[in-house]
Formats: structure tokens, sequence, C-alpha cells
């Protein structure tokens, strides 16, 4: 887990148990009785995650989430540190045609980080696959480096 820790890291975790797939299609931002939201067992295993990552010693410099209901409940019960709604990490699930622009967004923000600068995005399967070509499971974690092309993948992180 040392990876996760390096200055330059950027985590990408995709939020914790939430059972179904997808939203409905009545589906609106900032109202989560209309979304898929996290289980008991999703909530228990955020604060897990959570709680090993600062056992580790693990801190963010900044920790960005997408707005939907379950990513956002993922990164505060995490309790690492203030959350940031991060609209290019939103789920593009519903609508593939947004998904080139939502990654260059993602990396363009990563790549004008300041370089020693440590990053967890909490997002989505569709936007990590999209950004790593790793489909992760809930709750898992995808370590990665800024290099000049983008991210490469270090290591991962999968939930107990």
């Amino acid at each position: 887990m040392v990876a996760a820790g390096a200055p330059g890291a950027v985590l990408l975790m995709r939020h914790a148990t939430a059972p179904g797939t997808g939203d409905p299609p009545t589906m609106r931002l900032g109202d989560c009785a209309t979304q898929r939201n996290l289980s008991d067992a999703g909530r228990a295993e955020a604060r897990a995650i959570g709680a090993r990552l600062s056992a580790a010693g693990i801190g963010f410099d900044r920790i960005l989430t997408s707005e939907w209901c379950r990513t956002t409940q993922t990164a505060d019960l995490l309790g690492l540190g203030p959350v940031t709604p991060f609209p290019p990490a939103n789920s593009f699930f519903s609508d593939r045609s947004e998904a080139d622009r939502q990654t260059a967004e993602v990396l363009a923000y990563i790549a004008a980080l300041p370089e020693g600068e440590r990053v967890l995005i909490v997002t989505h399967q569709v936007n990590i696959t999209a950004l790593t070509g790793i489909v992760p499971r809930s709750g898992e974690i995808v370590i990665t480096r800024r290099t000049g092309a983008g991210l490469e993948v270090v290591d991962r992180l999968a939930p107990e």
C-alpha cells in the first residue's frame, strides 16, 4: 500500500457497494431518493476502507467526488478530510457520448495538479475503466501515478 501514499499518487476509487446497476431514468442529481444508494454493507465498507488508509498514514491533498449520492456518501464516510464535488467524475453509464469529454477533463485536471499532490477521486466503474482499462469492484481503489501520457496503474487496493 506504500504506492497509495506516494507523492503525486492519484487514487481512483469506485464507490462502495450500492446494489443494482445504473440508475432509474428519473434519477436527479441532488435527490438521493431518485438514485441507487449505498447499502448498509456499503456504508460499513466505506468506513473500513477509510480506517485502513488512515491506519496506514495515507492522506490526501484533495478528495474529489462525482456528484452522485453513492459517491459523495462513500467519500464522506471514508473520514479522510473535506470532499469536493468534481463533475467530470460523474457517471456516464447512461450517456456514453460524454465518456471521451469527461475522461479528457479528468486527465487535464490531473495533469495540471502540483507535482507532489496526492489525490483521491471517488467515482464510478465506467469512469475508472475509461481512465485505466480496469473494471474495479465496488469499493476498490486503483492506484495510479501521473505520466506524460496520462495515468499508469501501479497497484490495486481491494476492499476487505
